[in-house]
């Protein structure tokens, strides 16, 4: 079949036009926000990334990137020698006058949301989707995401109707230090909740508590995160520095379970229902593990 010369002119224009798009979106990228990096590589964005913060540890290979330092205390100047076309991050990125100065050097900056909640997510999704030109990609994420989420909670509706709900208390530290106690607002507090357990923390965002406040809650279950040590050398640092917490049922009962401190960082991060699987498993220990 041959095509008319209006035709060919046509397709050519496409082709033309869909070039020049591609093109007008941002290839260099700097990323602050743990949960937003990673998003950007699971929708095909790692190779546009020449920097990241400190919270940018997931998948491994975007810490042989550039650091531009902790999220909430960037410097332009760190952020300008990568020679980015766009900054992404959440509101918890800063400080305002740093970001002010990465503008006024022409640099794209997209602000997202840190907040835990399903709507934030679909908001964010859809405009990373837009930035990086796949929004069919941020569709697709986003109805994994929800079918992953109906799942979990399906599971622990079954679970709480044969066991009682777990009251829980998740601890921020560093190297085992006096730690942070998550309250409501908060990211640890959503994966709590979705986990099946029950926050016995009424503040909100992150507060310290005097380990005899703590004590006296009598959690069931003790959650930790510590933003310098892992597994076992993390847990005995939490024990050593906070002996009090020996006298919780949770420790007890051995039901202290350990969370990756950059899950809470930056809102929905994609790894986040498999840990909810995780945590399910040991606030209902009774019940078969959630499948993943």
């Amino acid at each position: 079949m041959r095509l008319s010369a209006s035709a060919i002119a046509l397709i050519a224009s496409l082709l033309v036009n869909h070039g020049a798009q591609a093109s007008e979106l941002p290839q260099r990228w700097v990323s602050a926000g743990g949960a937003l990096s990673e998003w950007v590589t699971a929708m095909g964005g790692e190779s546009k990334l020449v920097g990241v913060d400190t919270t940018s540890q997931h998948p491994e290979s975007l810490t042989a990137l550039p650091s531009i330092g902790y999220q909430r205390q960037l410097s332009a100047e760190g952020i300008l020698s990568l020679r980015p076309q766009v900054l992404v991050g959440t509101e918890e990125m800063g400080p305002p006058p740093v970001l002010a100065q990465v503008r006024n050097a022409g640099v794209q900056v997209e602000m997202f949301s840190a907040q835990p909640d399903l709507q934030a997510l679909k908001d964010n999704l859809q405009h990373l989707g837009k930035l990086l030109g796949n929004g069919a990609k941020a569709s697709e994420l986003l109805a994994g995401y929800e079918q992953a989420l109906e799942q979990q909670k399906r599971w622990v509706a079954k679970a709480q109707s044969t066991q009682k709900t777990p009251g829980v208390l998740l601890l921020l530290g560093h190297a085992g230090g006096k730690p942070l106690i998550a309250g409501k607002d908060t990211a640890a507090d959503w994966m709590l909740q979705q986990a099946g357990g029950r926050n016995l923390a009424t503040h909100s965002g992150y507060k310290p508590f005097s380990m005899e406040s703590l004590a006296g809650l009598s959690p069931d279950v003790l959650v930790f995160a510590d933003r310098a040590l892992t597994g076992e050398a993390a847990r005995a640092a939490l024990f050593k520095e906070n002996p009090i917490l020996a006298s919780t049922p949770a420790a007890h009962d051995g039901r202290v379970f350990e969370v990756d401190p950059t899950l809470l960082v930056g809102g929905l991060g994609p790894r986040l229902p498999q840990s909810l699987v995780e945590l399910s498993a040991g606030f209902y220990p009774s019940q078969p593990k959630p499948a993943p």
